[in-house]
């Protein structure tokens, strides 16, 4: 029996993707890119502070890391608490010492639980951007327009209330949109997401939002907890995606020019002791690198709109 040739109809097929987000774009067809001093790689590092509830929502699903046994699970909470309480704190020394600035993904809660937290963040010269109101504050396209427009509007709320601005930048949990998502964003004011990871340098939607693309196959969760690989062997990984990249940007004319190396921390995880000083070493080793520029999201963004 022959298909219906109805069944190989798809209305959407044509050049280039099947939705009008943003255009393709391919790495030789490019312009290359300039960093600041003539670096190569803008190393970005990202860190997710969360407060997750102790009884967690799947609606629309559930947030990665969330609690997993029968409730109340005090194992997985006190361990997520860890984070704020102790492994955040010994990030910030880290970041101090290696002289670094970075953006810090917070939850609307952890400002209005912990505000003095995000005042140290913001006094030592890093960046803070929204990422949900907590992590029961998932977004998927089964969520309703209006409460995904709450969830965002409440998240800068309360972190604007303790900095005194608004963010700039917005980190969905687990990078998770729906198809309102960019407009909302948008409609709140944010600059620049870090959700989509389809690249190794900065880009626009049709909208005007912009993207700084977050490798997740580089952050401590997924080489350490998921495939359950060691310390030493993150900050291997994290030095030769460096070096590759430096050695891409070096090239002249299309397909070259300046690269993004993004780092995706979680203080309950990067941040225990036996894991710090490899994270501290590897600091060192990236800030030695003739072509690193460590830059937060916002530097990043306002370099990139120069260019373009």
């Amino acid at each position: 029996m022959s298909l219906d040739p109805a069944y190989l109809e798809y209305p959407r097929r044509r050049l280039g993707y099947d939705h009008d987000l943003y255009p393709y774009s391919a790495m030789p067809t490019r312009r290359p890119l300039q960093w600041p001093d003539g670096k190569g790689v803008a190393t970005s590092i990202v860190v997710s502070l969360e407060w997750f509830p102790i009884t967690p929502s799947d609606t629309p699903f559930r947030a990665p890391g969330h609690m997993q046994t029968a409730y109340p699970d005090y194992r997985h909470y006190t361990a997520r608490d860890y984070g704020t309480r102790i492994g955040f704190y010994r990030l910030l020394d880290a970041f101090a010492k290696a002289g670094v600035r970075v953006s810090v993904a917070a939850n609307g809660a952890i400002a209005q639980r912990y505000p003095s937290v995000i005042r140290d963040i913001v006094d030592a010269g890093h960046e803070i951007i929204a990422h949900s109101t907590d992590m029961n504050g998932t977004i998927a396209s089964t969520l309703p327009v209006d409460a995904e427009r709450a969830l965002i509007r409440d998240s800068i709320a309360a972190l604007s209330d303790v900095t005194g601005s608004a963010p700039r930048g917005w980190h969905s949990i687990a990078r998770s949109q729906s198809f309102a998502t960019t407009d909302l964003l948008v409609e709140a004011g944010i600059e620049y997401c870090v959700d989509w990871a389809n690249d190794e340098v900065p880009w626009a939607f049709a909208n005007g939002l912009v993207n700084l693309p977050l490798n997740h196959e580089l952050s401590d969760r997924q080489i350490i907890n998921v495939q359950q690989q060691s310390v030493d062997s993150y900050a291997e990984q994290i030095l030769d995606a460096h070096d590759w990249l430096a050695g891409e940007a070096a090239v002249s004319g299309p397909g070259g020019g300046g690269r993004l190396l993004p780092l995706h921390l979680t203080p309950y995880i990067i941040g225990l002791p036996y894991r710090m000083g490899a994270f501290e070493r590897l600091l060192a080793d990236l800030k030695a690198r003739p072509a690193t520029w460590f830059a937060r999201g916002s530097d990043i963004l306002d370099s990139w709109r120069n260019q373009s």
